[in-house]
């Protein structure tokens, strides 16, 4: 299922910092999105590939060739999603129950 692999790939900081570098600004090379990533924990460039292929099957990161270069963007649909499937509609049912007057505890309407 779609959302259990968005929720694998965003368990992972690593990830995480990925999707924050490109969600800054998109188009980035994998020696720049190295770069970001050796700068907070040691990794190898395979790691970081690794890291990136998960993105990519989970559809949060999309990538373009540009001649010989393959730039990596950020896809926000699939997190925008789960949003809405799985955080959207429990907030909306707790602020009803919070809102409403009868829930009020006694002296403090």
């Amino acid at each position: 299922m779609q959302d259990d692999l968005v929720f694998k790939a965003l368990a992972d900081p690593t990830r995480r910092l990925l999707l924050d570098t490109l969600r800054e600004r998109g188009g980035r090379t994998l020696g720049e999105l190295e770069e970001v990533v050796v700068e907070h924990t040691p990794m190898t460039r395979f790691g970081v590939s690794k890291h990136l292929r998960l993105l990519e099957e989970a559809d949060l990161v999309v990538t373009v060739r540009r001649g010989r270069e393959k730039l990596h963007h950020l896809n926000a649909v699939p997190i925008q999603q789960v949003h809405a499937r799985w955080t959207a509609k429990y907030t909306e049912d707790r602020l009803t129950t919070v809102v409403t007057p009868e829930h009020e505890p006694e002296g403090q309407a």
